[in-house]
Formats: C-alpha cells, sequence, structure tokens
C-alpha cells in the first residue's frame, strides 16, 4: 500500500531535480490518483518543496547567481503574499480553489507546448554580425 505513494514521491522527486516542475506532477498524482484532499497535497507538497528550495538557495549562493538588491526588494513582498495565499488557501472552500487551479494547469502546459517566441537581440556593435 505504501509502494505506489512512495513511487509517486520518487518520481516526482527525480523530474524535479531535473527542473520539469515534480511539486505540480506530485499534486496532481495524489489528488487525481491516491485521494488526497487538494488542502493536504498542497501542504505535503510545500513540505516536498522546501529542502528542494533550500538546496537550490544555497547552491545559487554560492556559485554568486543571487542578485542580491532583487532578492531585498523582493522578499518582503513575497512573505507577504505567501502569507496572504495560505490564508485564502484555508479561508476559502475547496472547490472554488480547483478551478482556478485547474486554469492554472492548463495555461501552464499550453506555454509549455507553445511557447512565446523571443524577440531577436541586437548583435553587438564590434560582432561580425552587425558588420555584414
Amino acid at each position: 500500500m505504501w509502494m505506489l505513494p512512495f513511487l509517486c514521491g520518487l518520481g516526482a522527486s527525480i523530474l524535479s531535480a531535473w527542473g520539469v516542475g515534480g511539486g505540480t506532477l506530485l499534486l496532481l498524482v495524489m489528488t487525481l490518483f491516491l485521494g488526497v484532499d487538494q488542502r493536504t497535497a498542497q501542504g505535503i507538497n510545500l513540505l516536498f518543496f522546501l529542502p528542494t528550495a533550500a538546496a537550490a538557495l544555497v547552491f545559487h549562493w554560492k556559485n554568486g547567481f543571487l542578485d542580491k538588491p532583487t532578492l531585498k526588494r523582493s522578499v518582503p513582498w513575497a512573505v507577504v503574499f505567501a502569507l496572504a495565499g495560505a490564508w485564502a488557501a484555508t479561508a476559502v472552500d475547496v472547490e472554488l480553489l480547483r478551478k482556478p487551479f485547474g486554469v492554472y494547469l492548463l495555461a501552464s502546459g499550453v506555454s509549455l507546448l507553445w511557447p512565446s517566441k523571443k524577440k531577436s537581440e541586437e548583435p553587438p556593435e564590434d560582432s561580425p554580425e552587425k558588420k555584414l
């Protein structure tokens, strides 16, 4: 009975390590196949995400990939909106949460299937492409 949840968690963690978004997949598996309530699944998803995010933060910090001014501006707002989201998730009926979350998942899937094309950047002044 524990094997299916174990394999789902293992698969989601492997996909998450590859940058696929294993947490979202884990949330879908828990709600659709394992019969877990959406709020409980979201809580488990957060517990799944926190160690991964903490490890990523440490490695990005060590490699100098964190922009400190951006962190100083964004962290207070992130905390405020995380608390507001947590309050909303517990205050609102689960059935009201399902539809917007489903729309979000559909929009995310569509954006992955049909990514927007980035505008090409101008080549630098001294590049061979610019001289042509």
